[in-house]
């Protein structure tokens, strides 16, 4: 099986570089990794040309104009670009355990996608971690609060994962730590871009496969990540994002319009790819 991981971000180059290095420490190197970039500045195109030469695996960098909150736009251009048969998602301002390429492949299994979810750092320990070079990740860790999203347990990772299944009111997706099957996503059209804005767009994307017939499941006591902390996004476009939603689960919509179908790696001109370098 090959593996794409998708790493999205905006304008946080020094926590990208975390991220970044984290999956090059992998036990389980993905085959790629694809940052989406949604309209950030010239610092972060510098460092991933930095990082392409360190990187164990093809790094390459999409970018879009930046024209506001885009993320389902950004992670379908980056789905395009993805070769591998298993798509790995994850946001640009986590820093991986170890394992988590390894624990994300060891659950996979056909017709099933997954959601995991992370441990946050507060902002202190964020600016810890990234102002203060005596500070190491190890060491900042062991100040936290033990809890079970830090736990790697991997005898129980499958085990909850078979049994752990969408509760409607009860659980959530986290878009910033999800897998699926690339042909999958292709059955679906991917993201629908009418999601503009924070919340939801992913939510969508589950609705729309589980009414294709694919099931969800959670990843618990493994494929852990760490956030690193930031001021939330804005919520102005919260209400109308989770009804357009829940009206795609309550038509049993499976294909969005605005997909992937727009796509096409040569329809991905100069315009879109201008800071892009693919190497």
């Amino acid at each position: 099986m090959t593996c794409s991981v998708l790493v999205t971000t905006y304008n946080r180059p020094a926590v990208l570089q975390h991220c970044l290095e984290s999956l090059f420490r992998q036990s389980r190197l993905p085959n790629e990794i694809i940052v989406c970039d949604d309209g950030s500045g010239p610092e972060t195109h510098q460092l991933i040309v930095q990082l392409q030469r360190q990187s164990p695996v093809p790094l390459r960098h999409v970018w879009q104009p930046d024209n506001g909150f885009k993320l389902a736009q950004i992670r379908n251009k980056g789905i395009t670009r993805a070769t591998g048969d298993y798509i790995i998602q994850i946001d640009g301002d986590v820093i991986l355990h170890h394992h988590f390429v390894r624990d994300q492949l060891h659950v996979a299994r056909p017709g099933v996608f997954y959601s995991g979810n992370q441990f946050h750092f507060n902002s202190e320990q964020t600016n810890q971690i990234l102002t203060d070079p005596s500070a190491t990740f190890s060491a900042v860790l062991k100040q936290t609060r033990l809890t079970w999203h830090r736990m790697r347990v991997p005898f129980l990772q499958k085990l909850v994962a078979h049994f752990y299944h969408w509760k409607e009111q009860h659980d959530f997706v986290s878009g910033c730590n999800m897998a699926f099957w690339r042909q999958d996503l292709l059955a679906v059209n991917g993201y629908d871009e009418s999601f503009t804005g924070w919340g939801w767009e992913d939510t969508d994307l589950t609705f729309r496969l589980m009414n294709l017939g694919r099931q969800l499941c959670f990843i618990r006591f493994g494929a852990i990540q760490y956030h690193l902390y930031h001021s939330p996004s804005s919520r102005s476009h919260l209400k109308s994002n989770r009804l357009r939603a829940l009206a795609s689960r309550n038509a049993q919509t499976t294909r969005c319009q605005l997909g992937l179908v727009n796509y096409t790696v040569s329809s991905l001109g100069e315009a879109e790819l201008s800071l892009a370098v693919v190497r």
